[in-house]
């Protein structure tokens, strides 16, 4: 799997998947090493809540697998990545497209690399901000990942 992770099919994959594509989510940019991505979240009179501002779901929705799979793209076919636990601050009403760019800075992996070397788990914790068209930010969502190598990967651990 991990010959075809390549930041244009995952892109024109997640574009095609029915939840994001249904939800009025778009991925707009994937950089070449997977260290940033930018999305939109459309608004539209499907997504929109009682309130005719975008739905809270659909905000959350369109944080929801990012961060791990910039992850998988970065550590490759040799670690776990996974979502763990997600929670969300909703700031302002979103009465526009919604925005989101998620960035993972070289120190982070680092980091990562550093504390699984062993095999140990870790569980990053990633934020990001839904900003509206005027760059105001609408929600701030929290993400926490589990990543560990693979079994075959792992030093073993002398105790």
């Amino acid at each position: 799997m991990y010959k075809y992770y390549k930041p244009g099919i995952v892109k024109f994959a997640l574009n095609c998947w029915p939840p994001f594509w249904g939800a009025g989510i778009k991925i707009l940019n994937i950089s070449e090493d997977f260290r940033q991505v930018k999305i939109r979240l459309k608004l539209r009179w499907w997504n929109k809540n009682a309130n005719r501002t975008q739905f809270g779901g659909s905000i959350f929705s369109m944080t929801d697998p990012t961060y791990a799979l910039m992850l998988m793209g970065i550590l490759g076919e040799k670690y776990f990545v996974w979502d763990k636990e997600a929670d969300i601050n909703f700031i302002k009403p979103g009465t526009t497209d919604l925005f989101a760019e998620f960035v993972i800075s070289e120190e982070t992996i680092a980091s990562i690399q550093q504390a699984t070397a062993n095999g140990d788990k870790v569980f990053p914790e990633f934020i990001v901000n839904v900003q509206d068209a005027n760059g105001e930010v609408v929600s701030r969502v929290r993400r926490v990942l589990y990543v560990r190598k693979k079994p075959k990967y792992r030093k073993e651990n002398p105790a």
